[in-house]
């Protein structure tokens, strides 16, 4: 469809304008531009897609592994939550989506502390979309930190969890909760590796 505007000027000439041919252009610069937008976003956040397996088998490797997996797992875990999954709580005694995403983002800055990466005390993201990026930067660059270290290394790591410092073997022995109201025994203490008395 053409649209004409006639316009008279001293001379009287009608001037031609193609509208349909102006919007479809335009149009499609929009359609580019918001998808070349949403292809950048999805780029610029690590573990979209789990990066190609180290070609040899070492402690840091091994342990980087576990981080991409981690962030592999994070981001498509995290991705497309609403207000309503990050508010959900199990129940009465367990934390909503959102304090557990912020749980996970502690943890980070302790295993980024923990491999050199020095991320101590850091601003706390005021929204998820910051929380969630500033997570999945933290494994990201305690993976590409830790893919270098030799076995020696590895031993030498340790973790600060409050007033000790333990073993990097700790950050993998990991927290474990029921939320089922049926607890396991107060007793054990999953990131120690322990049973007390």
């Amino acid at each position: 469809m053409t649209i004409l505007l006639e316009t008279i000027d001293a001379n009287n000439i009608i001037i031609e304008i193609k509208i349909k041919s102006i919007m479809k252009t335009g149009l499609f610069c929009i359609i580019m531009f918001g998808s070349l937008t949403a292809m950048a976003q999805l780029d610029s956040l690590p573990y979209a897609a789990f990066p190609p397996a180290p070609d040899h088998y070492s402690a840091g490797t091994v342990v980087s592994r576990l981080l991409d997996g981690l962030g592999f797992r994070y981001y498509w875990a995290t991705e497309g939550l609403r207000p309503i999954d990050l508010a959900f709580r199990p129940n009465r005694e367990a934390r909503t989506s959102q304090e557990t995403l912020q749980h996970i983002y502690s943890l980070s800055n302790m295993i980024i502390s923990a491999v050199g990466g020095h991320q101590i005390q850091p601003a706390q993201p005021k929204t998820f979309e910051e929380l969630r990026k500033a997570t999945l930067e933290i494994f990201k660059k305690a993976s590409t930190i830790i893919v270098g270290y030799s076995d020696r290394d590895m031993e030498n790591l340790k973790v600060a969890f409050g007033d000790k410092t333990l073993p990097f073997w700790n950050m993998i022995n990991g927290p474990f909760r029921r939320s089922s109201g049926n607890p396991f025994s107060d007793k054990v203490e999953m990131f120690l590796g322990t049973i007390m008395n």
